[in-house]
């Protein structure tokens, strides 16, 4: 890993632990803490989701066009205005307009880092650099949730004035590390010649849907993102109290099984996944999501006894984590590898724009049904998983060999090196 990259993730891990000792109590701030009630908290919570969806279709255009590292920055400064904004926030008008900023500098931050990763790294050592900035973030997330747990009080709301500084301060990091990166100077927009760079600041959307495997990419991490992160803290958390009867202590306990299964098992997984097709490797990850959600089934509709429906509970989000670790050396990549060079970074913003609308319709569609419909909500994501293989099978017969499986472009290069014939000088 050369200096920019151990900058870049250093900087990602920073950001994340910042974001971890706010993104759990955000909720209870607005409602309990500053007495704004749920309804705001609700509203401020689609307004930060709203403000990513408002942003991204513009950032890919830009990063293309300037580079990543002035986004990267100017997003984390965005943020940070955000964060502290939020600390301060004693009204409803200042509690939206902080999570409009706080939610548009982190939306954009996510493809400019990820444009950055692709130019820093060689195509042969992308899967391990992402799988890298996804350990690190969810170990910067679980630090930093569990610190800010032990000094939040909701009696004192100087204490969440604090962990909104730590966030600001994390960010601000960011754009201080983020800032000493030299990128490579054969990429971006402006070394590309002028018909390329018009194509990555005009046309590029149109290019985009017309490239039938990154569509196909972008359904499939709509459905990712909807069956599993877009349930964590609404449908399934729903589902848990209500049909499993779980703790509401409980889910904090099977969030932290998540992060903790992803942080052990990142570079094991790395090492079984990265020889392999990329659309295998994510059509097992819906067949194990799919055991998750029957698992999750039992424990709210199999009537045993509370101590099995707790770890049957639990055990579901570790296998979410487990999926998630399988993800993380294959999509991300997957999305540089499909990119035209001069549109990484509209490629990155519009795969970034999917996620953020799963995020988005899934804790919409699951909450109430995770409330309410326990049996056809179980049903509903075990076949959404099931949908996850078949829409991965799909999308590896769009790919090129290469595409699908890295590894046999090495394996070919060795092959040529092996066998390469050696110059006779002449005598």
């Amino acid at each position: 890993m050369g200096a920019a990259m151990r900058r870049i993730q250093a900087g990602n891990a920073l950001s994340a632990f910042g974001l971890g000792f706010t993104v759990p109590y955000l909720y209870v701030y607005v409602a309990q803490v500053r007495d704004l009630g749920a309804g705001t908290a609700g509203v401020v919570l689609a307004v930060f989701a709203m403000a990513a969806l408002v942003v991204l279709p513009f950032t890919g255009r830009v990063i293309d066009r300037r580079g990543p590292l002035p986004v990267v920055v100017g997003g984390a400064v965005l943020a940070a205005v955000g964060a502290v904004a939020m600390g301060v926030a004693a009204s409803v008008p200042a509690a939206v307009l902080s999570a409009a900023l706080l939610g548009a500098g982190t939306a954009v931050m996510q493809p400019a880092l990820a444009t950055m990763i692709v130019w820093c790294s060689a195509p042969s050592a992308r899967t391990r650099a992402f799988a890298t900035q996804f350990f690190l973030q969810n170990l910067g997330l679980g630090l930093g949730g569990l610190i800010g747990g032990q000094l939040v009080d909701v009696g004192r709301p100087g204490s969440f004035t604090l962990l909104f500084g730590v966030e600001a301060a994390m960010f601000l990091v960011l754009a201080a590390v983020a800032g000493t990166v030299r990128l490579p100077r054969t990429s971006g927009a402006a070394s590309l010649p002028k018909e390329m760079a018009a194509r990555a600041g005009g046309g590029g959307l149109r290019a985009l849907l017309g490239h039938r495997a990154m569509v196909q990419l972008c359904v499939l991490g709509f459905v990712l993102f909807f069956a599993c992160y877009g349930q964590f803290e609404s449908g399934l958390a729903a589902y848990g109290t209500e049909a499993a009867g779980i703790d509401p202590s409980t889910l904090g306990v099977a969030l932290a099984a998540n992060t903790a299964v992803i942080v052990v098992a990142q570079f094991v997984v790395l090492r079984l996944v990265e020889r392999r097709r990329r659309s295998r490797v994510v059509a097992s990850v819906g067949l194990i999501w799919a055991l998750a959600w029957v698992i999750a089934g039992y424990a709210g509709l199999g009537h045993g006894s509370q101590t099995m429906a707790t770890a049957a509970f639990i055990s579901t989000y570790a296998l979410f984590g487990l999926g998630e670790s399988m993800l993380s050396p294959t999509v991300a990549p997957l999305v540089a590898d499909l990119a035209p060079e001069e549109m990484v970074g509209q490629y990155n913003a519009a795969f970034a724009l999917v996620k953020q609308l799963a995020l988005a319709v899934g804790p919409a569609v699951g909450g109430p049904m995770g409330a309410a419909l326990h049996g056809p909500y179980i049903v509903t994501f075990v076949l959404f998983s099931l949908g996850v293989s078949v829409l991965a099978l799909r999308l590896g017969r769009r790919l090129t060999p290469v595409q699908d499986q890295p590894s046999l472009a090495l394996q070919k290069s060795r092959v040529v090196a092996v066998h390469k014939p050696e110059v006779v000088a002449a005598s």
